[in-house]
């Protein structure tokens, strides 16, 4: 005959097995039905019944700190021939191709702003400038740095400013200058008072306007072109649960 010891050593041993076997199944089932890891069905359930507005209830705020508006105020000065945009999302004006998921590229880098866009004024983009503070933290300056080597790699001027002292409108000029930007000269008047610029005339002819059409105008990202990441999934991809 076995030993009783023996016997309860085995009983213990399978209900263990059982009870581990049974945890890890109801983890995977949680995970397939979309709640956070260890999360039941029932609560998943609960969190995709909450509505959007009265759950989280929205409240506008500002869209630029401080030195944001400041160095965009100092922008628009220095530079008041160009189109200058803040806070714009790399998805917004970078293009990528899709023979990779789009949804893992917008995650790594897509959902990035810039703090300043300029751009010429049919919206090609000249240079973006970058806010530097002394108070960064080791995620923040990888987060911008990444998001630079981005830009280079598309051929993107990338001014990097220091937050706590912003360069002076001429100093803007004469960066912007030294990179082969064209810069319209500021225009002062016999009181010290800037005076608008005055376009000068010029013929445009039927030569010119040939080019124009056979240039390659590079359209801005659609805002709703990557609603539908799964449509984007590698090809013979399984899509994502």
């Amino acid at each position: 005959m076995l030993d009783i010891s023996f016997i309860a050593a085995l009983t213990i041993s399978a209900l263990l097995l059982a009870w581990v076997w049974a945890r890890r199944r109801g983890s995977r089932t949680g995970k397939r039905k979309g709640g956070k890891p260890g999360q039941s069905g029932r609560a998943a359930r609960a969190d995709e019944s909450l509505d959007t507005v009265q759950s989280w209830t929205p409240q506008a705020v500002r869209v630029l700190t401080l030195p944001e508006r400041q160095a965009y105020d100092l922008m628009r000065k220095a530079m008041p021939n160009r189109l200058v945009l803040a806070q714009v999302p790399l998805a917004r004006f970078i293009s990528v191709p899709t023979r990779h998921s789009y949804s893992d590229w917008l995650t790594r880098v897509g959902r990035l702003t810039v703090d300043l866009l300029v751009c010429d004024k049919s919206s090609r983009v000249v240079a973006v400038v970058d806010m530097r503070s002394a108070a960064q933290s080791e995620r923040s300056i990888r987060r911008h740095e990444r998001m630079t080597q981005v830009l280079q790699a598309a051929g993107v001027r990338v001014l990097h400013w220091n937050a706590e002292a912003l360069p002076s409108a001429a100093e803007v000029r004469a960066l912007f200058r030294e990179q082969g930007v064209e810069v319209e000269e500021e225009l002062v008047g016999p009181h010290g008072k800037r005076m608008l610029p005055v376009p000068e005339m010029m013929e445009v002819l039927h030569e010119g306007d040939a080019f124009a059409a056979a240039t390659p105008q590079l359209e801005p990202v659609s805002s709703d072109y990557f609603d539908d990441l799964d449509a984007l999934a590698p090809r013979g991809a399984a899509p994502r649960p």
